[in-house]
């Protein structure tokens, strides 16, 4: 990609260009979290587990040496069968030990991806690409600023941990050599210290690493999803085009305008129909508006739905067939009712709002009361 491509890619990535990343694999991940939680993980195994599972490890080679039985060992058949018991106990035992430990670096490298954030399994990410196979391309990954930062991070972890791992074996060397009397428990002791030191010292310096990385591999992940103008135009009428997408629009927009209906109609004062194919819902208040307003409208089954509405909140629902056709075609949800109609609509207001107060009298010219 040229500099001016580059350059070019100022608008934040769409919600489609997000998803289509992610169906290809494609999600902001980093190696040094999970090599941190492997780290630490081998830290808790050498605190908590090592020294009961090597306590475990020397009571079985040291129970067959104690017994009788030893002297079996290497003296025929009989000792073939002792030797393979030893074998299969001592198996048995260091299999017992080393259970937990695989348990517990499994729930580290599951955790080290799932801390992350999203996580995506993808058969794109394994397709092999002729574009990785391109010299040139090559040569750009080679020298880009991700190769630096990596690069720059190996170089860190290979020096620190080096140091780390040099000074403690020779602080064990002058240990040992200042030990007059010497015990093999010693040396072990001694070395598990260390040892333990050593992951210490080297999880405290992979954790900052590894935040730092997460910050920058989602930083350029991000600026990789950068879009053009033209991508966004382009985007824009391909989806335009899809008919998935225009029927969930249209699905979306059928339930919103489901929603505002049902929020609106237990105000609404008036519905006009047309008796099935039109209803349009007014709402006015005395003192409150000066003129009616729309507050709903639909046609044929959103007509139905606002009728339904009105019966179950006791809506008064007004047959006239020419005014519900001239308000749904000319006015707008939650606008005032055009002056052209004013006079016909006061005239079905008025007679409403007698209805309430149990005035009878007959419905305005052209109009009638809807009982269903």
């Amino acid at each position: 990609m040229s500099e001016e491509d580059k350059s070019s890619k100022t608008e934040e990535p769409t919600e489609k260009k997000l998803r289509d990343a992610r169906k290809k694999g494609d999600v902001p991940q980093s190696r040094e979290t999970g090599t941190a939680m492997l780290v630490f993980a081998l830290l808790m195994i050498l605190i908590f587990v090592l020294p009961s599972s090597i306590g475990g490890i020397v009571d079985a080679l040291q129970r067959p040496l104690l017994g009788a039985g030893v002297t079996a060992i290497g003296t025929g058949g009989t000792g073939l069968v002792e030797a393979g018991g030893v074998l299969k106990s001592l198996g048995f035992t260091v299999g017992l030990a080393m259970m937990p430990v695989v348990g517990i670096m499994v729930l580290a490298a599951l955790f080290g991806v799932l801390i992350q954030g999203e996580t995506v399994v993808s058969a794109e990410r394994i397709k092999p690409k002729i574009s990785k196979l391109n010299p040139l391309s090559g040569f750009k990954r080679l020298f880009s600023a991700d190769a630096f930062v990596e690069f720059a991070k190996n170089t860190a972890k290979v020096l620190v941990i080096g140091f780390i791992t040099v000074w403690a074996v020779r602080d064990i060397a002058q240990s040992l050599g200042q030990t007059q009397a010497f015990v093999p428990e010693t040396l072990l002791d001694a070395t598990l210290q260390k040892v333990r030191w050593i992951f210490l010292v080297t999880t405290t310096f992979l954790v900052p690493i590894a935040i730092a990385d997460i910050i920058w591999k989602r930083a350029q992940w991000k600026k990789k999803q950068m879009m053009s103008l033209k991508e966004i135009r382009d985007e824009h009428k391909d989806s335009e085009g899809d008919p998935q997408i225009k029927g969930r629009r249209a699905e979306l927009r059928r339930a919103r305008a489901r929603q505002r209906i049902a929020q609106a109609i237990p105000g609404a004062s008036v519905v006009l129909t047309n008796p099935t194919h039109y209803a349009v819902a007014l709402k006015y208040e005395q003192g409150v508006d000066d003129v009616p307003i729309c507050v709903a409208k639909g046609a044929d089954v959103m007509a139905h739905r606002i009728r339904e509405l009105a019966k179950e909140h006791d809506i008064p629902m007004i047959e006239n067939r020419p005014l519900a056709r001239a308000l749904h075609a000319a006015v707008e949800v939650d606008d005032r009712i055009p002056m052209e109609h004013w006079q016909a609509v006061a005239e079905i207001i008025g007679f409403v709002m007698d209805l309430r107060r149990n005035v009878r009298r007959k419905p305005p010219a052209g109009s009638s009361i809807r009982e269903d």
